[in-house]
């Protein structure tokens, strides 16, 4: 809610000027209301206050607007409020925002840290030196705006844009210190709540403390319990880094010289066997498999002859019982005419005809007789 000068300094029977705004929907109305309206709900209206006004519409004839004009005006109830947020809350969750499976991780060391925070905050500094604490060289984008307030929801919509934008930032933490449930209040709003959800770069959500549980919490990829906390979330500890790297060294170290000492220990066994203490022996043992062989090989080439040479002789005498010379041996002959031709038929042979005779020792002429 926003108003026009101090009520306090209003005499009776004035009117104040006051501007209600809706944040979620970026509306406003103007309402007046007496003084006394005003004066009865004491100091703690102020710029920001959520309340609940019982107004009359008026329209102004001669410059054609429309006002309300406030007739009560009342703070909103804290019970109020956080059944508006369970409400809201019951919604996202039923849309799905909330869950597991939407969270992404973090990158185990970023490039650059994205960080929406108040001006100058506490928490900015929690974040900043704690996370170099843990790694000196970790770089920062920072945007400091408005983290209590009626233009809360605006800046961190807008900071957290311009992050998602950066190709370098690769996580972006949301970081406030503890405050009021009021206090609280913009960062359960839906409109912040569904661009976190909406963003591409990871977020991590550092509103308060353990107890506070605002809207972002549920949405964002990360919940830490402290900005404190953020700073360990995002970055790792070099010095637990160094730690185990080493340790895994040392480990390395230990497996190499065990497995050395083991070889070392197989190469004694293998030196001290007979065959390398005696190393004719090895020689010896090699020379008798060697003469053994030579001995199989020579056997097995003399049978082979032997066979070879049985089936030789065996093909031979085949060859001669079955040659034309052992026939003319046996006591035949072999006619032929002149020119070389065989006689087979009597009626063949000319009585003019010198015929050819050819025996088992040479050959010799005949004519034949009738």
């Amino acid at each position: 809610m926003g108003r026009g000068p101090d009520h306090a300094a209003q005499p009776p029977g004035a009117t104040c000027y006051l501007t209600l705004r809706d944040p979620e929907a970026d509306m406003s109305l103007s309402v007046t209301a007496p003084a006394t309206t005003l004066a009865a709900m004491g100091p703690s209206i102020q710029e920001g206050t959520r309340v609940v006004v019982h107004a009359k519409p008026v329209f102004w004839t001669k410059r054609g607007s429309l006002m309300m004009d406030a007739r009560q005006i009342r703070h909103v109830g804290i019970g109020e409020l956080l059944a508006r947020v369970e409400q809201l809350k019951q919604l996202l969750r039923s849309e799905g925002l909330f869950d597991a499976g939407r969270k992404r991780p973090l990158p185990f060391l970023p490039r650059r840290v994205g960080l929406i925070t108040g001006r100058n905050s506490a928490a900015e500094r929690d974040v900043v030196e704690n996370a170099r604490r843990r790694w000196p060289s970790v770089q920062f984008e920072i945007r400091e705006v408005a983290v209590q307030g009626p233009t809360t929801v605006e800046e961190v919509s807008r900071a957290l844009a311009e992050l998602d934008a950066l190709a370098e930032v690769e996580v972006i933490v949301v970081a406030r210190g503890g405050g009021s449930v009021e206090d609280l209040l913009p960062f359960s709003n839906e409109a912040l709540v569904r661009a976190v959800s909406d963003a591409r770069t990871p977020v991590v959500s550092a509103i308060g403390h353990d107890v506070d549980a605002p809207l972002l919490d549920f949405v964002a990829d990360v919940r830490a319990s402290t900005p404190t906390d953020a700073a360990k979330v995002v970055v790792p500890d070099i010095a637990a880094e160094l730690q185990q790297i080493a340790a895994a060294r040392g480990r390395a170290m230990q497996a190499l010289r065990s497995r050395v000492r083991h070889e070392r220990h197989r190469l004694e066994a293998t030196r001290t066997r007979p065959a390398f203490a005696d190393r004719s022996t090895f020689v010896t043992i090699r020379r008798g498999e060697v003469v053994e062989l030579h001995r199989r090989g020579r056997a097995g080439a003399q049978l082979r002859l032997e066979r070879a040479d049985d089936r030789l002789g065996h093909l031979r005498a085949q060859l001669r019982a079955l040659s034309p010379d052992a026939t003319l041996r046996r006591g035949y002959a072999v006619v032929r005419h002149a020119d070389g031709q065989v006689v087979f038929d009597r009626a063949d042979v000319d009585p003019d005809e010198t015929l050819r005779v050819t025996v088992a020792h040479g050959d010799f002429a005949v004519t034949p007789v009738s």
